[in-house]
């Protein structure tokens, strides 16, 4: 276990799983439950450092694969490593590359995007386009989308990889499996998974805290399999990444499953790829202390924005306007009248309406910069909730 690294539980409710704490590393505190911002290329996409550090983001993640492609990790660790590349001196998160194994791969064949974006009513399941991964017990090679050029990646490169980005939390390498594959071979990536892991634990770069990832998908048997497993090794935290079904049922499952299997164990617990607002709560509600996500900045481009219950918000709507809608043409209100955010202290409807609908570049950042305060001030009343012993009623506000 690292030196610079610890985690303290500082309360916990007396009626759910859901505790506050503080994670410590080399680059400064992450007050928990928190949400950590995706930085996939180094940047929130159409936001810079400046304005994560305005919207009182602690840390961010970025993704090992895509950074290796480009520009390179030895490119990034001779210009000073991530935090000078990006300008960003807060905690930073890195993935090993595995999930590039599931969503080049199975992710294509069986037409799936994002964890997060598989459960029902959100993507149909329908005819793939071509695997372009070969996963071995080695690891995995992959077929560039692009230029068909060949990649390779096993637990050994993720983790020079990973030290060349010097981020200060980095995850073991490991497989993400499909909600669509079977028990078999659930079973044989989560083997497959543990061996890298300890790979991962030997060749690891000692400066950087390190996350095992626990696999298993939906089967509760293999899932505290690999809780066992994982909580035996000494890693730093641990992760629950893989497939984690098909309904959000099969995921809050798994969470307690997982949960239950590490009670007494004092280490921070990561959920990989979650982040919709009803999965907010109800991960923290079962005990996960951090998770990342895609979702606030991808929706905002796409259109849809963030509400609270008093503006209209309810698990049905999923918290979200559609300013694409005509009747916010004229509208003069801001997107959300309670918020505090830069956007809506000083922007209408009617006028990110008109951006998005005239493919004005500044729409993505006003919407992205409206999306990200959202959930990060949303975290903050969840902090807030628990040390005040007032989650459950909180929780109850927003999802009923």
């Amino acid at each position: 276990m690292t030196d610079q690294f610890s985690f303290r539980i500082l309360k916990e409710d007396c009626r759910c799983k859901a505790r506050l704490g503080t994670i410590s590393t080399r680059r400064g505190c992450i007050h928990t439950p928190c949400f950590v911002p995706v930085a996939t290329f180094a940047s929130v996409r159409s936001l810079d450092s400046n304005d994560l550090e305005q919207l009182g983001a602690e840390c961010a993640l970025a993704n090992t694969y895509h950074l290796h492609q480009s520009p390179g990790d030895e490119v990034i660790r001779d210009l000073g490593g991530l935090h000078r590349f990006m300008s960003f001196p807060k905690p930073i998160f890195s993935d090993s590359g595995g999930f590039q194994a599931f969503s080049f791969g199975l992710g294509r064949e069986h037409n799936i995007g994002k964890i997060g974006c598989i459960f029902p009513g959100k993507r149909r399941f329908g005819e793939g386009r071509e695997n372009l991964t070969r996963i071995t017990d080695e690891g995995i090679a992959f077929r560039s989308q692009h230029d068909g050029a060949r990649h390779w990646l096993d637990a050994k490169k993720s983790m020079v990889i990973q030290s060349n980005l010097g981020s200060d939390i980095v995850m073991a390498f490991d497989e993400c499996t499909s909600p669509l594959s079977e028990y078999e071979y659930i079973k044989e990536a989560m083997e497959r998974s543990h061996r890298w892991g300890e790979i991962s634990l030997q060749c690891r770069d000692k400066r950087q805290a390190i996350y095992g990832v626990i696999h298993g998908g939906w089967f509760e048997d293999l899932r505290r399999e690999s809780t066992d497993f994982s909580a035996s090794l000494p890693f730093d935290g641990l992760a629950i990444g893989g497939s984690l079904g098909q309904s959000k049922e099969d995921m809050h499952r798994v969470l307690d499953w997982v949960v239950s299997a590490l009670e007494g164990d004092g280490r921070p617990r990561h959920l990989l790829g979650i982040g919709e607002i009803d999965d907010i709560f109800e991960a923290v509600g079962r005990g996960v202390d951090t998770f990342d996500c895609v979702n606030p900045t991808r929706i905002a481009r796409r259109g849809s924005l963030y509400i609270s219950p008093e503006s209209g918000g309810r698990p049905e709507n999923h918290f979200r306007i559609s300013i694409k809608a005509a009747r916010f043409r004229t509208d003069d209100l801001p997107i959300d009248p309670g918020c505090s955010c830069p956007t809506c202290q000083r922007y209408s409807r009617a006028y990110l309406r008109h951006l998005f609908a005239a493919n004005e570049l500044s729409y993505y950042r006003l919407a992205s910069i409206h999306n990200l305060h959202f959930v990060l001030a949303l975290m903050r009343n969840i902090q807030k909730s628990i040390g005040e012993g007032s989650f459950q009623e909180l929780k109850g506000r927003w999802l009923g």
